[in-house]
């Protein structure tokens, strides 16, 4: 019988690239190195067909090279781009992913990071909503949208400055009176600062506003019934709705359909989040967007540096605006973003 021939090493990688070994090792490790090395590194590990031993790399470094990314869901969209750019970010460094699905349920948050520890993660990413959730200080943390003190980093989108932005396009785009819509729990988190931003900037802009904000166990029809208050002869007192997610937009316009309104002719209307059709399509209104490949970023790299000491305790990424249809369509000389 024929001997088959061993499986090529990274010593063989770093021979057939020409570079040496601890290069080699950055490139796979997914750390920053020359461009003409890690396209060479690259060609090589293709060439030889080189497969990393995960189990062995393990042993050596004490590590599993897996993280857990505890979510609420995948059916959000927003989630679920978060998801996938944890994953890709992930895989780019040679880590795999733990999913865990909490389905706000606070007992189930508590339960997968027991989970996390008995399969020895290397670290763990959250976006939770169990005020008493305990982590384990022994495995790295980090948080998506809700600061749980110094010792944790939370990166999060810069909220406040979106709530203002949204106050800015409306009144730009002719807006006088306009609302705040706002379903969300009293647990202290970052998407919070969205309705002191739309405060704010209604102050600044010297524009009238109210605000309906329902608990997370209230009915949207809450909304409607709202709305309808504000309703006079078939013209709605708002020229212009800012709703704190894009899915709370979509079920508003549902409500003002039935209502014989047009948007954006009677009422102009903003989300948050950026949420697209299919993933890549349209915007699904005009709406504040969250850069959630630079929050997978930002995460992966917080969770996977050394000393968790030096790390900040928030840090806010930068939104932008999208039309979508559900503002008037940019005028020539308005900045479309």
């Amino acid at each position: 019988m024929r001997k088959k021939n061993p499986a090529p090493t990274m010593k063989d990688v770093a021979l057939e690239a020409g570079g040496a070994l601890g290069t080699v090792s950055k490139v796979i490790n997914g750390l920053p190195v020359g461009e003409s090395y890690r396209l060479r590194v690259e060609d090589a590990i293709q060439k030889l067909d080189y497969h990393v031993n995960s189990y062995a790399r393990g042993l050596k470094a004490n590590k599993t090279y897996t993280v857990a990314l505890l979510i609420p869901n995948t059916s959000n969209p927003f989630f679920a781009k978060l998801v996938h750019h944890i994953n890709t970010s992930l895989i780019k460094r040679n880590y795999r992913m733990l999913l865990c699905t909490t389905d706000y349920d606070s007992r189930m948050e508590q339960e997968y990071l027991k989970i996390a520890k008995q399969n020895k993660v290397d670290g763990i990413i959250g976006l939770t909503y169990n005020p008493d959730l305990h982590p384990d200080e022994t495995i790295p943390f980090v948080s998506i949208d809700r600061p749980m003190g110094t010792h944790i980093p939370c990166v999060a989108s810069d909220n406040f400055a979106g709530g203002q932005m949204a106050v800015e396009k409306l009144a730009d785009l002719g807006c006088k009176n306009v609302a705040f819509l706002r379903v969300g729990s009293s647990l202290d988190s970052e998407p919070n600062k969205r309705k002191a931003g739309f405060e704010n900037g209604c102050l600044v802009r010297g524009m009238s506003f109210s605000e309906k904000i329902l608990q997370d166990d209230e009915p949207l029809s809450e909304f409607e019934d709202f709305l309808k208050e504000h309703l006079s002869n078939g013209k709605l007192e708002f020229d212009g709705l800012f709703c704190v997610t894009d899915y709370i937009a979509y079920e508003v316009i549902k409500i003002l359909r039935k209502m014989n309104l047009r948007v954006p002719e009677d009422v102009q209307i903003i989300g948050f989040d950026g949420v697209r059709a299919f993933g890549d399509g349209d915007y699904f209104c005009s709406t504040i967007v969250q850069p959630a490949q630079d929050i997978a970023e930002m995460c992966v790299e917080l969770l996977l540096q050394e000393n968790m000491s030096t790390k900040p305790p928030l840090v806010c990424l930068p939104v932008s605006y999208a039309y979508g249809g559900t503002t008037r369509e940019p005028q020539e000389g308005e900045n479309r973003k």
